[in-house]
């Protein structure tokens, strides 16, 4: 995970214009996320986030953006599209380093990504349900988190991916440690 020429994080902090890191936080699980979050936000990341993930940061007392403060563009159809936008995947996909994508970072004033935070709808839990019915069934397949995910891992160069509760203290303890890329 290591970009041309540094370690990841250094890397990302140098390429987004020393912004501060940011981290997109969008999560179904949300088990150890309001410590997890905390940490992110007193190691200097701006937290950028969605829906119920972004109440649930507010209401544990974490500054958050919204996604639509953020696009500029409000989630619609009952929250199917919050994320499906370019300035949120201009922000994962973009590498800084790169004359084109850094002319279309601040053409359109994206800020890049440091992490996306993401972890799928529990589809397989509501399915096993009994008596779950067709509609609650679709409504849990997940569109924008693997979109997310999937830019992420292209572009693993420059934005750690945390899918799963049980890495948020060995990601913090490495961002402490500015050893993410170990």
């Amino acid at each position: 995970m290591t970009p041309p020429g540094g370690e990841l994080l250094r890397g990302i902090l140098q390429m987004s214009n020393d912004q501060s890191p940011r981290a997109l936080i969008s999560v179904s699980d949300k088990r150890g996320l309001d410590e997890f979050a905390k940490g992110l936000y007193e190691l200097g990341f701006d937290i950028l986030s969605t829906g119920g993930t972004s109440r649930f940061l507010q209401e544990n007392g974490i500054p958050v953006t919204d996604v639509s403060d953020y696009t500029g563009f409000p989630e619609i159809m009952g929250g199917r599209v919050k994320t499906l936008h370019p300035k949120v995947h201009g922000a994962i996909l973009g590498r800084p380093d790169l004359p084109d994508d850094a002319a279309a970072i601040a053409e359109h004033e994206i800020h890049p990504l440091t992490l996306v935070v993401c972890n799928l709808y529990p589809f397989e839990q509501t399915i096993a349900r009994e008596n779950v019915s067709l509609a609650e069934a679709i409504e849990q397949i997940d569109i924008g988190g693997p979109s997310m995910l999937r830019s992420a891992a292209k572009n693993h160069a420059y934005v750690g991916v945390v899918t799963d509760p049980e890495q948020y203290p060995l990601v913090l303890e490495r961002l402490q440690n500015d050893s993410l890329d170990d």
